[in-house]
């Protein structure tokens, strides 16, 4: 009985989805396809009138509750790369770091995890910038330049996945490079400068750390907007509300 209902429920959501005009933003799909090319020029099918477009949930993600608190974007939205954020953060607290440390570290590739990679220190701290101490979103911010560069007083070397990836004559893009001369003589350098040598640049898929180790760490100091991440009015809200609903048509 319980798998039939569980098969006729799934039935229902093909269905609704059939009936559905869910769109991808351009960035979702640039460089899979050129979007100045005529020839390849994407039309939303919206002249079907057996179609609409969704102003709302995706039927494909998990619901998100009405007030979501950053666990909840961790559970239903976070790419399970998150680990490598929990990894990061459980190191920090095993090397006796303080609790801003450890809360950037967990929060330092949250762009990547939920959002954009490209220039994530940036958006990462953009995200997270209303909620978190100045500190917090300044470290995440300058560790995108920071990685790049050794630091023998804290024992961090130039990652060797990073000449593996990127090549052993890889440069950082000039405004990383700015960054890091800013970051350098910064007064929270070493918050930032502490987020690469706890960053593992990789997780192990053999080791699992739970979020609920971090609750307290989270409950201290990250501000929690009572109405819900992208429902506060914040100057970052739309970007929240965006993860919430990523395929909404506008």
């Amino acid at each position: 009985m319980v798998s039939e209902l569980a098969d006729a429920r799934e039935l229902a959501q093909m269905r609704d989805l059939e009936r559905l005009v869910i769109a991808k933003s351009v960035l979702y799909t640039m460089g899979e396809h050129d979007p100045t090319d005529r020839q390849r020029q994407y039309i939303p099918p919206l002249y079907d009138p057996e179609k609409r477009a969704l102003m709302g949930e995706d039927p494909r993600l998990k619901p998100m509750p009405s007030n979501p608190t950053l666990m909840d974007f961790f559970r239903y939205r976070f790419s399970l790369a998150q680990q490598h954020l929990l990894q990061s953060a459980k190191l920090a607290r095993k090397n006796g770091c303080s609790e801003k440390v450890i809360m950037a570290c967990l929060l330092h590739d949250i762009a990547v995890v939920g959002f954009i990679r490209a220039d994530h220190g940036y958006w990462g701290a953009q995200l997270v910038e209303p909620y978190v101490d100045e500190e917090v979103s300044w470290a995440i911010r300058a560790h995108q330049a920071l990685r790049f560069y050794p630091d023998e007083s804290v024992d961090y070397s130039y990652p060797d996945n990073y000449a593996r990836w990127f090549g052993e004559n890889y440069l950082p893009d000039e405004y990383d490079q700015q960054l890091y001369k800013e970051a350098v003589n910064h007064k929270w350098y070493m918050t930032a400068r502490l987020i690469c040598v706890n960053d593992l640049y990789s997780f192990d898929p053999n080791v699992v750390v739970k979020l609920e180790d971090f609750t307290d760490i989270i409950g201290r100091n990250f501000k929690q907007p009572e109405e819900g991440l992208g429902f506060d009015s914040s100057p970052v809200a739309h970007m929240w509300r965006t993860i919430i609903w990523p395929t909404k048509f506008l």
